[in-house]
């Protein structure tokens, strides 16, 4: 595999493009009444999903550039509080932080001067591929779990799907 090809892939996967629905869409007009609000049998709410994901993906953004990295605490630090609640302008921060960091993994694996196979910065048991594909696999499987939450919610716009 040529390393065109390889980058294109890890992008493709990191924007969760090809066979998963994408962060944007998954978001998309989430009704303000439903971001706090608890599944049936589901101890966390629409925007700690969110929050999660953008706190993982940021915590893997440090570890890939941060020579210096030290780890959050695991899993607390990369889950808001059970009991946090956010409003429609902190879910929105949520979604932002996640598209801004995801950019910079993007523009990172895309950097011709970056070596896919390199060791991250602060660990010699990791490449920079390894956690871009880490960062897509993520997204992509807690995506579907809030696609079907929405689901289970009822919160998809209408016509969503169809």
């Amino acid at each position: 595999m040529n390393d065109a090809i390889l980058r294109r892939e890890l992008v493709a996967l990191l924007e969760t493009r090809g066979a998963h629905m994408p962060f944007e869409e998954a978001v998309a007009d989430f009704p303000d009444d439903a971001i706090n609000a608890r599944p049936p049998n589901v101890r966390y709410t629409p925007w700690h999903l969110v929050e999660h994901l953008r706190l993982v993906q940021a915590d893997l953004l440090d570890y890939v550039t941060n020579r210096d990295y030290v780890g959050v605490p695991w899993p607390e630090g990369v889950w808001p509080p059970p009991d946090a609640t956010a409003t429609r302008e902190q879910f929105d921060a949520s979604v932002a932080g996640f598209l801004a960091d995801r950019d910079a993994l993007r523009r990172i694996i895309e950097d011709p001067a970056t070596d896919p196979f390199a060791a991250v910065p602060s660990s010699s048991r990791h490449t920079i591929a390894r956690e871009i594909r880490l960062a897509g696999d993520h997204c992509a499987y807690h995506v579907g779990e809030f696609a079907i939450l929405r689901q289970v919610m009822g919160t998809w716009p209408p016509g969503h799907g169809e």
